[in-house]
């Protein structure tokens, strides 16, 4: 097919409305680089029959999709409610219990075993997205909570429940999340998202049991807690890259806040030279309506604007009943965006790491010659793939071209700005190779004679180490 053209990467949730195959296919062709799998729904075999999609996709197709499989995490629930719902009003009265039971009126379950031991009255409570509030007047400490409601609504089954100022005992990964996450490594997925985060600790804990798996998979920590905002620059320093996860988030922070708070962590991520996803919401009436809100427009078009890496689309692609044209109408306006010189090329506030000092220097040097020189975008010999992230930090204006004689990375790379994945495995000699390079590339329709490409190498070629080269080229 057509190489797609959008740097900033579109990811896509699995659910219902996309699992068929010939959905799947015209979500790629129209723009989908990232196929995000929510563990929060389905089952394994539901997840496994996606996975194998995706990969037969790519292999008929000749690309390389990446897939996120995004663990659900220690999310806080009420349970069933008599009749499916009810409606509370202000100043009444409403008991949690950790006792399994029907909700009433009088009462509802809550799956927190340690609800009633980590509150406090004058405490919030937050149900369905913030829709209802309510205050804590009492507790037991052991099995049950009274709250007052303070802004009441109609309450519906299995709701979740937000406490932005609770201090949780909640470990990060639950039982079914190692699960999960079992099943995910066993099949090779490249990033695992890691829901509520909270502190460094929490990433380094994930980060453990991968690699006692023997993978190599990379970590999405969701940015969704107060706790979380508080310590980003060390979850940073741990993590592969971010979510800006705008539901939770803009539920336990002050919504005004969630709009610098996401250029921050975006600012911060590249920074890092990782990758940062903006979701939720973004293009939400497409859920139902063929066509976006003004708004909606706007904060994808913003999202670019700042800098993410990703975009992401969540209810609209697993239920929605456009999933097509959505990703469609968001690549669209991705390609304007990236029309902006604005967003390439900025004030970079990062010191080079020590035992990466070269490739660092290397990799901004690489970005500057792109802009000196209009070239078409930067080519990479990598087998780890820390050239394409740091090249990516630096937003050229143009692509990063990555061969690789590593086809692990390759759906890893498909989340990183810029990115265009190859696999390559003939380093004879550094002459040899470039020439190679600019042929394949020149034969994809990604260059024609008068372009010039940056190239990124290490020397010797052969012993795939670190860069230490930087080449120009002409195409012929």
């Amino acid at each position: 097919m057509k190489y797609l053209k959008n740097k900033t990467k579109i990811v896509a949730t699995m659910g219902p409305s996309t699992a068929n195959r010939a959905t799947m296919k015209q979500m790629v062709e129209a723009g989908l680089n990232v196929f995000r799998i929510n563990f929060s729904h389905g089952t394994h075999e539901d997840h496994l029959k996606s996975i194998k999609l995706i990969r037969e996709i790519d292999d008929e197709l000749g690309l390389h999709a990446g897939i996120l499989a995004d663990l659900q995490g220690p999310k806080i629930r009420i349970g069933e409610i008599e009749g499916g719902s009810m409606s509370l009003e202000p100043g009444e009265t409403l008991q949690f219990t950790t006792e399994k039971c029907i909700g009433t009126k009088e009462q509802i379950w809550i799956n927190y075993g340690a609800f009633p031991k980590d509150v406090t009255p004058g405490e919030t409570i937050l149900l369905d997205d913030g829709k209802i509030k309510l205050e804590i007047i009492e507790t037991d400490g052991e099995k049950r909570v009274k709250a007052k409601v303070i802004f009441g609504d109609v309450l519906s089954s299995r709701k979740g429940v937000n406490l932005p100022n609770t201090a949780l005992s909640l470990p990060c990964l639950t039982e079914k999340d190692k699960v999960d996450l079992e099943f995910a490594l066993k099949h090779e997925v490249p990033w695992i998202g890691l829901s509520f985060v909270r502190r460094a600790e929490d990433i380094i804990e994930l980060r453990e049991i991968i690699e006692k798996s023997g993978k190599s998979s990379r970590i999405i920590a969701k940015i969704e807690k107060p706790e979380a905002v508080e310590n980003l620059d060390a979850i940073i320093a741990e993590t592969d890259g971010v979510m800006v996860a705008r539901g939770d988030l803009g539920v336990e922070i002050p919504l005004q806040d969630v709009p610098l708070v996401q250029k921050e962590i975006v600012r911060k991520a590249r920074n890092a030279g990782k990758p940062a996803i903006i979701a939720t919401q973004m293009m939400e009436s497409m859920i139902d309506n063929y066509a976006p809100t003004r708004a909606e427009v706007n904060d994808v078009a913003n999202a670019v604007l700042d800098g993410a890496d990703a975009v992401m689309l969540s209810g609209e692609t697993s239920v929605g009943k456009y999933p097509v044209e959505v990703i469609r109408t968001m690549y669209k306006i991705i390609l304007r965006m990236e029309k902006f010189d604005g967003i390439y090329y900025p004030t970079i506030e990062s010191e080079p790491m020590p035992d990466r000092f070269v490739s660092d220097v290397i990799c901004k040097n690489a970005a500057e010659l792109t802009k000196a020189t209009q070239a078409k975008g930067i080519v990479t010999m990598t087998f780890s793939g820390y050239t394409a992230f740091k090249a990516s930090s630096f937003r050229p204006n143009g692509y990063i071209f990555v061969f690789t004689a590593n086809p692990k990375i390759l759906e890893m790379l498909s989340l990183i700005w810029g990115v265009k994945g190859f696999y390559y495995n003939k380093f004879v000699s550094t002459d040899h190779t470039i020439d190679d390079v600019k042929a394949i590339l020149k034969e994809r329709e990604y260059t024609q004679p008068g372009d010039y490409i940056i190239h990124i190498a290490s020397m010797p070629i052969a012993r795939k180490g670190m860069s230490n080269m930087l080449r120009i080229s002409h195409i012929k």
